[in-house]
């Protein structure tokens, strides 16, 4: 249990964010397939450590515990392994996570994987094998770690790959920056309309190439929040103006909601989180989030604890994350006093009263959960269960949060 106590945040603080876990991950698989990639600033998240474990042991069975974005790059990346066999398979939540729609493309592909438990769900049986075939049909309002799962490895495969999304793509945004990271390395890619090709990789007598990982805008996103409630300047290091990274959003959505504009210093990659004076709040925030539905939780907390009314949409993959993320906001933020209406793709607030006395915030082994909800405590002093399931993505959370704060 993390008690916080209700604080005021100390002005002018900078924070050393750790690298994107998005871009690590992506970047691991990569290192591991190609030879022309080095790798700076690598996440320190559990994840990310997963990954590169598993990505460095001969083993048949791989157990990545809670990461979910390892289960689905792995998935792909054993699947072209010729000749081996990997059981991948993960937590109790984990197998409770759906990959059937990344295990019938590859299926469609001539992989064979076999459902070792329930149909639809990990753990996975992989037989490795060559990919010759050269298109795929995959819907495109599934996960988009699945169809970057895809892209990962399409270089590597003799012919390339063309996906074909079908319907309305979910999280443009991250299929966009995989094949941005993908272009970086040489592999030749295209996305019109809904069709996504990639080029086989050809030239593997290339120099290396380095990749200084930028740092992580879903990390940020909390800081963003304590600036909203704390109205005092931060600033937060190392990150790019022109990042791909979709959770960069919250930027410009801070400013237009909450007033907290963004200056970046391009010698520094720094950013200066600075509340503007007399910014009137909006009536009522209302936003599609289908882009960026990873900030979501932290958005509802900072509009809770202001009391905005918010109606959110875009919202499909967060019942297939870690926990069902939109039953444990309307669980929790309900402890605000903020009451709230949630269908499978939306978020709406309904009525705002008095936080609980003694709040004690259930994380649900999500990660996400512990850190959108600490920011609350510059209205009130609230308890996090479970604290140490920020390791997941941020280990430095608590420290990095109690840097900023005086009591």
């Amino acid at each position: 249990m993390k008690k916080l106590e209700k604080s005021k945040l100390s002005g002018g603080k900078t924070v050393q964010i750790s690298g994107s876990k998005s871009i690590s991950n992506r970047l691991l698989i990569l290192e591991s397939l190609f030879s022309n990639i080095k790798i700076g600033n690598l996440s320190n998240s559990q994840d990310t450590q997963l990954l590169k474990k598993a990505l460095s042991e001969d083993t048949e069975v791989v157990d990545i515990h809670h990461a979910g974005t390892a289960m689905r790059f792995l998935t792909s990346y054993y699947s072209i392994q010729e000749g081996k066999t990997t059981i991948l398979t993960g937590s109790g939540r984990m197998k409770e996570r759906p990959i059937k729609n990344l295990v019938s493309a590859l299926r469609d592909l001539g992989v064979e994987i076999e459902y070792m438990e329930n149909e639809g769900f990990p753990p996975l049986k992989i037989k490795g094998r060559k990919i010759t075939q050269t298109s795929v049909n995959v819907p495109a309002n599934i996960s988009s770690q699945f169809i970057t799962s895809l892209l990962l490895v399409a270089g590597k495969l003799e012919n390339g790959l063309e996906i074909n999304l079908v319907g309305e793509v979910t999280s443009r945004s991250y299929i966009e920056m995989t094949l941005d990271i993908l272009t970086k390395f040489g592999i030749q890619s295209s996305f019109e309309g809904n069709i996504i090709k990639v080029e086989p990789f050809t030239d593997n007598n290339s120099e290396a190439v380095h990749y200084e990982v930028e740092s992580d805008w879903s990390s940020a996103s909390y800081f963003y929040s304590i600036c909203a409630l704390g109205r005092e300047t931060i600033h937060l290091k190392s990150f790019y103006k022109e990042s791909t990274q979709g959770d960069s959003a919250i930027a410009n959505i801070y400013e237009k909601f909450f007033g907290i504009k963004t200056t970046f210093s391009e010698d520094e990659h720094k950013l200066t989180l600075e509340p503007q004076p007399d910014f009137s709040f909006p009536e009522k925030i209302i936003l599609d989030m289908n882009d960026c539905p990873d900030i979501a939780q932290t958005l509802c907390v900072t509009a809770a604890a202001l009391k905005i009314p918010f109606d959110i949409s875009g919202l499909g993959t967060l019942r297939v994350k870690e926990t069902d993320r939109l039953l444990a906001l309307y669980n929790e933020l309900k402890k605000l006093g903020t009451e709230t209406e949630i269908t499978d793709l939306t978020i709406k607030s309904i009525s705002f009263g008095e936080p609980e006395n003694n709040i004690s915030i259930k994380t649900y082994q999500d990660h996400r959960m512990a850190m959108s909800f600490a920011p609350f405590s510059l209205i009130k002093e609230i308890n996090i269960e479970d604290e140490d399931v920020v390791e997941k993505s941020y280990p430095a959370f608590w420290k990095d949060l109690e840097s900023i704060l005086t009591h």
